[in-house]
């Protein structure tokens, strides 16, 4: 009888010892996954004292963008393409304008893949597309002048919308033809299943309504440019982003219209300087989550900051 009881008292304590171990190295095995949803904590500590703290905090407590199992959010950390359509995913609820009749759009985005379902529905939406020769690139940053271009497309975003009185920004453009064929059947969205019950942040593009279309090159990591006739010129939209901005010369030529539209839209956010917008780097989980909470706010979906926080102060425009 003793002996069993020492017998059960061992194995219960071998199971601790098992837990207290796996507990100690999942957050090494998780370090470098993608966020997961069910972060009950939206305070991150990495985010406390970090200029982009309010329009993150409001965006997790919304769920759309998460932490990491470890309860950071890594707001320096760039973006790819696959975390920005999950938060496209969660963040926006825009009509279909193409459908997936079955199996995956892009050849480099398994069947299986933790955002698949995500970047499905970014390219139904109409946020974003893949590259000529079939791919997706899931893993490539995005950049800030991919993101602007992406919500400028697909928001709706006045036409004759004004930075200045006398500044007016890019009109409506027709689409270019997309590379992936559509069906007439728009496919059932599937549920965000990465691994380990994660969902996330993610990456860009896209659509025309407002702007130039674009349709990315598999030549080049760049969009290709094939612009509509619009009623404004494109000198004036140029003429708009030079006045904003110090390093206007770097926007793309495909972007320069979306950076106008969006900067008098209030939705471009500029930290530490309001006139550096850097269009060409990859955008950090940070900055997304202002440019997509200043989309939000621009939709009415979301309550802007207060003119007492200090983050608003980066917002262009305001």
């Amino acid at each position: 009888m003793i002996s069993r009881i020492f017998h059960h008292s061992a194995i219960r304590a071998s199971l601790l010892t098992v837990g207290l171990l796996a507990g100690a190295v999942a957050p090494e095995l998780f370090s470098n996954s993608a966020p997961v949803s069910a972060a009950v904590d939206t305070s991150f500590p990495d985010t406390q004292g970090y200029w982009g703290q309010p329009f993150i905090q409001a965006l997790a407590e919304r769920d759309i963008v998460t932490g990491y199992p470890d309860n950071t959010y890594r707001p320096e950390q760039p973006v790819n393409r696959d975390e920005f359509a999950a938060i496209l995913q969660k963040a926006f609820s825009q009509p279909a304008e193409r459908s997936i009749e079955s199996g995956s759009v892009y050849e480099d985005i398994p069947e299986g893949y933790w955002a698949a379902a995500a970047i499905e529905e970014a390219y139904e939406m109409g946020f974003m597309r893949g590259y000529e020769n079939g791919e997706f690139r899931p893993n490539q940053p995005v950049t800030k002048a991919e993101i602007l271009t992406s919500l400028a497309r697909n928001l709706n975003l006045p036409s004759n919308a004004t930075i200045d009185s006398d500044e007016t920004t890019a009109a409506d453009a027709t689409p270019v033809p997309d590379t992936q064929a559509s069906t007439p059947q728009r496919r059932a969205r599937g549920p965000l299943m990465p691994p380990m019950a994660m969902t996330m942040l993610m990456q860009p593009l896209v659509r025309a309504r407002a702007v130039p279309a674009v349709s990315p090159s598999a030549a080049s990591s760049a969009p290709s440019t094939t612009s509509a006739p619009s009623t404004t010129s494109g000198s004036a939209s140029a003429l708009v982003v030079s006045d904003y901005y110090q390093d206007a010369d770097q926007i793309p030529e495909y972007a320069i219209d979306a950076v106008a539209q969006t900067t008098a839209a209030g939705i471009v956010v500029n930290h530490p300087d309001l006139q550096i917008l850097n269009p060409t780097q990859p955008a950090t989980r940070g900055e997304v989550a202002a440019l997509i909470h200043q989309s939000l706010v621009q939709q009415g979906a979301i309550s802007p900051l207060p003119d007492s926080e200090a983050a608003a102060n980066y917002i262009v425009g305001r």
